[in-house]
């Protein structure tokens, strides 16, 4: 089980279980919808290949790869998350469950904050790590308001208590509506390090919030 220090693994049933159950408010975030056009929505070109997901194969980017993909790494607490091609960087605060057993999110009123889910992996073992993080607060832009702008390829970089900064290729962008969130997909159990970046996104309304979830998968290519 994880411990309160943000180290060792739990098990993918455990992150399955809950987000069977609680995936559908996985983030919630926005409370105004004071910017025209919201933020930016992934083209249909950027979903990654569920096919080969489906089969059980690596899905390719449509940027090359690392030609060799790195070793797990061991366990160690995220302390940052960097996304240059979006200007992504901040701190990383432990996340778990909230008082009505959806995963938290940070404070609302801290815009340049992401949120680890310690119920999962750390960022670079095996296994499926995941980051939250809103996409706007009443006063603006928040940390991941541009995420649904990121393209295959593209590097997400996280930097580890234990000085190693673990990277990542992204390989799929998708929007997925919050009441039919692909709970089993997104938190499956894989045989090499993966992270899930997600935020809000979608139409906005007063009363709900917004509708979909923004979802980025990618996987390990390199230690730093």
């Amino acid at each position: 089980m994880q411990g309160s220090n943000g180290t060792g693994r739990r098990g993918a049933w455990g992150v399955v279980i809950i987000v069977l159950l609680v995936g559908v408010h996985l983030v919630r975030g926005g409370t105004e919808e004071w910017r025209a056009g919201g933020p930016p929505r992934p083209s249909a070109a950027t979903a990654p290949d569920h096919a080969a997901l489906a089969a059980g194969r690596a899905p390719r980017n449509d940027t090359t790869d690392a030609p060799r993909a790195p070793a797990p790494l061991p366990a160690s607490r995220p302390e940052r998350v960097r996304v240059p091609s979006v200007r992504v960087d901040a701190p990383l605060k432990e996340v778990g469950l909230d008082a009505e057993g959806w995963i938290d999110t940070p404070p609302a009123y801290e815009k340049n904050l992401a949120g680890w889910f310690s119920g999962a992996v750390t960022p670079g073992e095996e296994g499926t790590a995941v980051v939250v993080g809103h996409v706007d607060t009443p006063d603006g832009r928040a940390v991941f308001f541009r995420l649904g702008a990121l393209d295959k390829g593209q590097r997400v970089e996280i930097v580890r208590a234990d000085g190693r900064t673990a990277v990542f290729s992204v390989y799929g962008v998708e929007v997925v509506p919050k009441d039919r969130f692909p709970a089993e997909r997104i938190y499956r159990n894989t045989a090499r390090p993966e992270l899930r970046l997600i935020t809000c996104g979608g139409a906005f309304s007063q009363r709900t919030g917004y509708e979909d979830n923004i979802i980025v998968s990618a996987h390990l290519v390199d230690v730093r």
